[in-house]
């Protein structure tokens, strides 16, 4: 009975011990260093290197966990202060579109309106010679109202009055008197819609003679409507030209 309580009790140390030893880190093959000696106690059989080696396993998983951690901050720190620095340096190096827009036109673009106020006014004072346009040799005339979009603007990029609404919207940048800002943008507002219609009765009256029930007095009576809305854009051109001191 001494015997079998013996090995019992051996049998129970061995396995508290294995228990021990898993949780320690140690390997299945590991845990029979725990194993009872025949004498009756417990010999444990040299470890220590793997249990150092686990411990530093361990202690390097949690160095390396360290590192990482560590790492993953310095890059997002790093990345953030590079995205800093990059929009600071596109703040500095370039004026926003904003800052661009918000300036007065330039003295060639205000020379631009004196030119094309200046090609209106002979547009009107030649007008018929400027509307016909006659084949080489003596060949047939005929009324053209190409001349009409050329001189507001219409026809070419190179034409003085080519966009000048963009002119205009910078006016209010300008140090401007009061007391002509309302009269400005009132003949700005009537430019744009005469020179609206005088387009379109340009266009209208160019593929008169085409369309049915067209002819010469078709084209001859929308080149009228538009001369009508040419002498109504000169106006309001004027105008601008007074409240901007355009001489």
């Amino acid at each position: 009975p001494n015997d079998n309580r013996l090995k019992k009790r051996r049998t129970m140390t061995s396995v508290r011990l294995c228990l021990l030893a898993a949780l320690l880190g140690c390997s299945a093959s590991e845990c029979s260093a725990f194993a009872p000696s025949s004498a009756g106690g417990v010999v444990r059989r040299s470890t220590a290197p793997a249990l150092r080696m686990s411990s530093s396993s361990a202690d390097d998983r949690s160095d390396a966990s360290s590192v990482s951690v560590s790492s993953r901050r310095a890059f997002f720190r790093d990345s953030a202060a590079a995205s800093a620095s990059a929009a600071s340096a596109v703040l500095l190096s370039s004026p926003s579109a904003s800052y661009a827009a918000a300036t007065p036109p330039t003295s060639d673009e205000l020379k631009r309106i004196k030119t094309g106020h200046d090609g209106i006014l002979y547009l009107l004072d030649n007008w018929d010679k400027e509307t016909t346009v006659c084949r080489e040799n003596g060949g047939e005339c005929k009324r053209d109202a190409d001349a009409v979009r050329k001189y507001l603007g219409l026809r070419s990029t190179t034409d003085p009055l080519f966009q000048i609404e963009k002119v205009f919207n910078k006016v209010k940048y300008m140090d401007l008197d009061p007391d002509k800002l309302d009269d400005f943008f009132e003949a700005a507002e009537n430019w744009n819609s005469a020179m609206n219609m005088s387009n379109s009765m340009a266009f209208i009256s160019q593929f008169g003679e085409y369309n049915p029930g067209g002819g010469k007095d078709e084209v001859l009576k929308y080149l009228n409507e538009a001369y009508k809305q040419v002498v109504d854009a000169e106006k309001n051109l004027k105008i601008i030209m007074e409240c901007l001191d355009i001489a």
